[in-house]
């Protein structure tokens, strides 16, 4: 199993690369840090945690605000949370996240 993520930016119909992203799992109600990361060209973060075998409740927070604010963009939302359960961890789970500066899109894909 592994979680990646994937940015796109709408407003210019393209990947958004250079986002700041954070992995955390959720343990004893309390948000757990696994990983950071920047999107690369194509918007991706690829197979950058994999947990061992792990059927828990994952937040991942895109900082919308850094990646628009550089564009010269004012935000409705500074970050982009997405919360998921890991619900088979036999199979990979893709983050897909659509970003513009008032809206967002967010949808767990999963592969084999």
């Amino acid at each position: 199993m592994s979680i990646s993520v994937r940015a796109q930016d709408a407003v210019h119909g393209q990947p958004a690369a250079g986002v700041r992203v954070r992995l955390e799992r959720v343990g004893d109600g309390v948000w757990i840090p696994l990983a950071q990361a920047e999107t690369d060209r194509q918007g991706c973060v690829r197979d950058w945690y994999q947990p061992t075998s792990d059927r828990h409740t994952y937040r991942l927070t895109l900082n919308s605000d850094h990646y628009f604010t550089f564009l010269g963009f004012t935000t409705a939302y500074p970050e982009v949370a997405v919360t998921f359960r890991v619900l088979d961890e036999t199979r990979s789970h893709q983050v897909e996240v659509l970003l513009s500066p008032n809206s967002y899109t967010a949808y767990v894909a999963m592969r084999e």
